[in-house]
């Protein structure tokens, strides 16, 4: 399957997970519980479905699922959540948030030596100005404290080093292997934190089954291994400014299903960010036909 298709498919994938952790917060389940129940039926789904064989990997490569599992999605997932609490709004931290590209694009350029030319660079400004239109950051006066501004700063940082981490053994291993060993991982390092075991009996009511399939598998397991396989024949941060069709799909999601207003920013933030995707896809589109 196409790089592209890949990395924009698990973007609208992503773009959904409001429907059903909406479902889960009405039972009562707070944030954090929702990381650890995403991850932890995320993680079993891959469990079973892999083979013994795709799940044998070298004791030395823990570190990069440590990388993706803990420091990316524990860690951005706590550091999101705590700015909306913080904040007490979601726009904001879903604007720091979705500065992932510009952590993505830095790192890659002196781990990976990836170069940052003229369409990456404008692909990059396109991608704030129309986040920044999604998000409502240009109508809203907000004062924010720096503890704010670190967390959602933090968000970002962590949500960009799933691409850092992963494109450091996406040629040794499959991608299933390597969400299935990084939702293992914040799993482990999620549960004991959140409390959610203390919550079994609302998880087996048909509303929070229905949350949980669509969380997991929906939202979570097939967004993964297509961004994952995506970043084999993709650069890291291209991929992560192709993922920011998500904010246009959750904008939707808004607007259909908890009547969210739909403006004429949001509409130009749309513009803004699916002509940056344009931007890198015709960029790609020339560098295959010179080789």
């Amino acid at each position: 399957m196409n790089s592209v298709v890949c990395i924009t498919s698990a973007g609208i994938l992503w773009g959904i997970i409001a429907i059903f952790i909406s479902l889960l917060k009405n039972l009562g389940f707070n944030s954090l519980q929702c990381v650890a129940i995403r991850v932890f039926f995320s993680a079993l789904c891959l469990v079973i479905y892999l083979s013994i064989c795709k799940l044998k990997i070298e004791f030395r490569d823990i570190i990069y699922f440590l990388g993706t599992g803990i420091f990316s999605i524990i860690f951005f997932n706590y550091c999101y959540f705590e700015a909306i609490e913080v904040i007490g709004g979601v726009a904001i931290p879903a604007l720091l948030l979705y500065m992932a590209p510009i952590f993505v694009m830095i790192r890659s350029f002196f781990f990976f030596h990836e170069k940052l030319n003229k369409q990456k660079i404008l692909a990059l400004i396109m991608t704030i100005i129309g986040l920044c239109f999604i998000t409502g950051a240009f109508s809203q006066e907000v004062n924010l404290s720096g503890k704010a501004i670190l967390l959602g700063l933090g968000a970002g940082f962590g949500y960009a080093l799933y691409s850092i981490f992963s494109k450091m053994i996406i040629d040794k291993y499959e991608a299933v292997t390597i969400i299935t060993y990084t939702f293992i991982v914040a799993t482990i390092g999620s549960i004991p934190l959140s409390g959610v075991i203390y919550h079994v009996d609302e998880l087996l009511s048909l509303q929070a089954i229905i949350a949980i399939i669509g969380l997991a598998i929906f939202c979570t397991v097939m967004p993964f291994l297509l961004y994952t396989t995506g970043l084999k024949k993709l650069e890291a941060g291209k991929a992560s400014i192709l993922a920011t069709i998500e904010p246009i799909v959750s904008a939707i999601v808004g607007l259909i299903f908890f009547q969210e207003v739909f403006d004429l920013t949001k509409i130009l933030g749309m513009i803004c960010i699916i002509s940056a995707i344009l931007i890198l896809n015709l960029n790609l589109v020339k560098a295959k036909s010179v080789n």
